[in-house]
């Protein structure tokens, strides 16, 4: 299991639940949230060896996000 952590511009409630369906329906996510009260709406996401930090970019870009990894 991989911890991956992003900053983003998710900063609602609707736009979390927007991303819900693609997130919760991918095979290699084990677990994600968005942390709306920090200031860089940190995106973690709990997942098999198999899932890359440029999927997970691709994945919520296409949804019409910015997304940035976000180093420790």
């Amino acid at each position: 299991m991989e911890l991956l952590i992003f900053r983003t511009d998710i900063k609602s409630k609707k736009k979390v639940k927007s991303l819900k369906p693609v997130l919760n329906n991918h095979s290699d996510i084990i677990d994600w949230s968005i942390d709306l009260e920090d200031i860089d709406n940190v995106l973690r996401i709990e997942a098999t060896t198999n899932l890359s930090e440029g999927d997970v970019i691709d994945l919520v870009e296409i949804q019409g996000f910015y997304i940035k990894t976000l180093s420790d």
